[in-house]
C-alpha cells in the first residue's frame, strides 16, 4: 500500500518547501504533490524526534539528579550524630559496577583527562563512555532520521530532493541544543547538576553534526542542478539569492568547524574566541535569508531567541555586580611560583558556595575577553589573618558560616600561563609597592553544585593551582563538623605542588581554617613536593599537616583511607590530567568494595 492521503494543509506546506528550498531550479517536477507532502510531513515529524527525544534524556537525568540528591539528604539528616555511619560504608553492587564500567570509566583503559598532544598541538581529551554512548547516540539517531523514509529506489533526483530538505531541516533543528548548551547561563546546569565543562563536550559534537548536515544539504542540492555541467551550477547560483545565502551559511559553518579545532582553540584562544562570535553571527544571517518564509525559520528562531537571552543574562549580570559604587577592583599581589593573588572587592556580592567560579574581565589588560577563575575565598573585607590575631582565639564556626551576604570581597590564584594571565602577571611585576590595584569586571557566580556534606570520609586532590577550587570545600567541612550541620568525620587534604614556595599562594587561607574550631579533629594535610632544592624544605609542621618530597601514590592513599573509611567516602580531584586520571582509576578499583564517589572539576577548552 501506498502513503495515505496528505491532507491540504501539509501539501500546501510541502509546496512552500519546494518553492523555496530550490526545487524551481529543475524546470521540471520530481514527484506529485503528494509524495512532496508525505516528505515534507516526514521532515517535520524526524525534527520533533530528536527535540522530543533530548527532552527525554534530559527529563531521565533530571529525574537521576532528584534521587540521587535525595539520597545524600537524607545520609547527611542520617549521618548528623552518627560517629560509626557504618550503613552507608556498604557499596550498592549493582550501582557499583554501573559507576565503575560506565560512568567513571574512560572510553578506552585509564587515560580521560589528560590531554593528548602531537608534537606542539594539543588534540583535546577522550570522554568517559557514559560520554560516548550518549554522543554516539545522537550522531545515529541523526544519521537514521536523515536518510529514513527516503525512497532511495526512485529517481535520483527525488531521492536527492528529499535528502536535501530532510538534512537541511535537521541541521537547523540541531542549532537549538548547538546554541542553547554553549551558553554559561545555560539552565540545564544547575537543572542536572552537570558541568559546563560536559555541556561543552556535547556542544561542540552538536556543531559537527550540523556542519555535517549542512554539508550534505549543499552537496544534494548541487547534485541535483548539475545536470548541466559547472556552468548550470554557476548560473543557478548566480541567479538565486536563496542558493548565494545557503552557499555562504554552509562554508562559514565549516569554517568555524576548522576554527574551534582542539589545536587552534588552545594555541590561538582569544583569536578563536573572536573569531568564533562573528562567524556563527555571519552563519544565522545568511541561513534567515537562505529559509526565508520555511517552517525551519521557526527553529531559527527559537535559536536567536536562546543566543540573545544568554547574551542578555550575561550583560545583566556584569551591570548588576559591577556598575555603582566606583565600580568593582582587582587587588593583585605578586606571589612566588609565578602566581599572583587577586581580591576582588565586589560592588554587589554574592553569598558564596564552594565550587563556585567567575569570568574576570581587565580591560587594562584584556580589553573586553573574559576568563574563567575559581573562587578560592570570600570574606567581608576584613583580612581573616588580623581578625585571628586581635581575636586572640580560635575561629569558630559562627565566624565562618555568620553573614553569608557579607561576603563583599572574593579571593583567587591566578597561575602565570600566556596572554591574559601573562599580561596580568605582568601588570602586577610593575608594582613597586607588590600590590595593584585595577578596574575589573566580575561575571557570575557559575557552578557551586558540588556538595560533599553528605559524605563521612572525604578526600580532596589538589595538583598546583587546583588549590583554589578545593580551599573553599576544605572551609566548608571544617565549620560544618564543628557545627554539627555535616556528615563529615574524616576530611583529608592531598596537595601536589613543585616547591614549598607554593604554599604561599593560600598561606593567609590556611592560617585561618587550622585555627577554626575542632580544626584538629577532622583535618589532616599532606603536602607533596615534587621538585625540593633540598631535603631540608621538607618538614612536617604538626601530626596533621604533613609533608613528603616526590609525588603521591594515589592508589595507596586512597587504600588507607577506604580501609578504616566513615561513612560513604567521596573523592573529589582539580589538578593536572595525570592526576585526575590516577584519582578516577584508584574510585574505580573499589567500586563494590566500598560505597566510594568520584568528583571531578576542571576546564576543558
Amino acid at each position: 500500500m501506498g502513503r495515505p492521503l496528505i491532507n491540504k494543509h501539509a501539501l500546501a506546506l510541502a509546496t512552500l518547501f519546494s518553492l523555496t528550498l530550490g526545487e524551481e531550479t529543475s524546470g521540471k517536477p520530481y514527484e506529485t504533490p503528494e509524495q512532496r507532502a508525505a516528505a515534507a510531513v516526514d521532515n517535520i515529524l524526524f525534527a520533533r524526534y530528536i527535540l522530543s527525544t533530548l527532552a527525554a534524556v534530559a527529563f531521565c537525568l533530571f529525574i537521576y539528579r532528584v534521587v540521587i540528591q535525595s539520597i545524600r539528604y537524607i545520609r547527611t539528616l542520617t549521618c548528623l550524630n552518627n560517629d560509626t555511619q557504618k550503613y552507608f560504608k556498604m557499596p550498592n553492587l549493582a550501582f557499583g559496577a554501573v559507576k565503575q564500567h560506565l560512568l567513571y570509566a574512560p572510553l578506552l583503559r585509564r587515560r580521560r583527562n589528560r590531554e593528548i598532544h602531537f608534537a606542539w598541538f594539543h588534540l583535546g581529551y577522550i570522554p568517559t563512555r557514559f560520554q560516548s554512548v550518549f554522543l554516539a547516540g545522537i550522531v545515529t539517531l541523526n544519521v537514521t532520521l536523515s536518510v529514513w523514509g527516503i525512497e532511495w529506489n526512485g529517481t535520483r533526483a527525488a531521492a536527492l530532493s528529499h535528502l536535501r530538505n530532510r538534512t537541511g531541516t535537521l541541521s537547523v533543528v540541531n542549532m537549538i541544543p548547538l546554541v542553547l548548551l554553549a551558553g554559561r547561563n545555560n539552565p540545564l546546569i544547575g537543572l542536572l547538576n552537570i558541568s559546563f565543562d560536559n555541556f561543552n563536550l556535547v556542544h561542540r559534537w552538536f556543531g559537527r553534526i550540523f556542519v555535517l548536515q549542512a554539508l550534505a544539504h549543499s552537496i544534494a542540492h548541487v547534485m541535483i542542478i548539475d545536470r548541466g555541467g559547472w556552468e548550470s551550477v554557476q548560473m543557478a547560483f548566480h541567479s538565486s539569492q536563496m542558493l548565494m545565502t545557503g552557499l555562504v551559511a554552509t562554508v562559514t559553518a565549516i569554517a568555524i568547524t576548522l576554527q574551534a579545532s582542539a589545536a587552534l582553540r588552545h594555541a590561538f584562544y582569544e583569536v578563536f574566541l573572536h573569531l568564533h562570535i562573528a562567524l556563527v553571527i555571519l552563519t544565522i544571517a545568511f541561513l534567515w535569508k537562505h529559509i526565508e518564509g520555511t517552517h525551519p525559520q521557526s527553529y531559527l528562531l527559537t535559536v536567536i531567541i536562546f543566543w540573545a537571552l544568554e547574551r542578555f543574562a550575561r550583560l545583566a549580570s556584569l551591570v548588576y555586580r559591577n556598575v555603582g559604587r566606583g565600580g568593582t577592583k582587582a587587588e593583585l599581589e605578586l606571589l612566588p611560583g609565578d602566581a599572583c593573588r587577586v581580591t576582588l572587592n565586589m560592588v554587589r556580592p554574592w553569598t558564596f558556595q564552594p565550587g563556585q567560579y567567575a569570568f574576570i574581565t581587565v580591560p587594562s589588560v584584556g580589553l573586553w575577553t573574559s576568563h574563567p577563575f575559581s573562587l578560592a575565598w570570600s570574606s567581608n573585607g576584613v583580612d581573616d589573618q588580623q581578625q585571628d590575631s586581635e581575636k586572640g582565639y580560635k575561629v569558630s564556626a559562627d565566624d565562618i558560616l555568620a553573614n553569608p551576604d557579607d561576603n563583599s570581597t572574593m579571593s583567587l590564584i591566578i597561575r602565570r600561563r600566556s596572554g591574559f594571565t601573562e599580561k596580568l602577571f605582568e601588570k602586577a611585576e610593575r608594582s613597586t609597592s607588590g600590590i595593584t590595584t585595577i578596574s575589573a569586571y566580575v561575571e557570575g557566580p557559575y557552578g557551586g553544585h558540588a556538595v560533599l556534606h553528605s559524605y563521612g570520609t572525604v578526600m580532596i586532590f589538589a595538583g598546583g593551582v587546583g588549590i583554589t577550587h578545593q580551599v573553599p570545600f576544605v572551609r566548608d567541612l571544617v565549620a560544618g563538623y564543628a557545627s554539627g550541620t555535616v556528615a563529615a568525620r574524616k576530611v583529608i587534604l592531598v596537595w601536589v605542588i613543585q616547591s614549598p614556595e607554593h604554599l604561599e599562594w593560600i598561606r593567609p587561607w590556611m592560617t585561618t581554617i587550622l585555627a577554626m574550631d575542632k580544626r584538629r579533629e577532622i583535618l589532616r594535610i599532606q603536602l607533596f613536593v615534587t621538585r625540593p632544592r633540598s631535603t631540608k624544605e621538607i618538614h612536617s609542621p604538626s601530626a596533621t599537616v604533613q609533608m613528603f618530597p616526590g609525588k603521591p601514590n594515589v592508589d595507596t592513599l586512597i587504600e588507607m583511607e577506604s580501609e578504616n573509611q566513615i561513612g560513604a567516602m567521596g573523592v573529589s580531584v582539580c589538578g593536572t590530567g595525570g592526576l585526575s586520571d590516577d584519582v578516577r582509576a584508584a574510585v574505580r578499583k573499589r567500586q563494590g568494595v566500598r560505597n566510594i564517589d568520584f568528583l571531578e572539576q576542571g576546564f576543558t577548552w
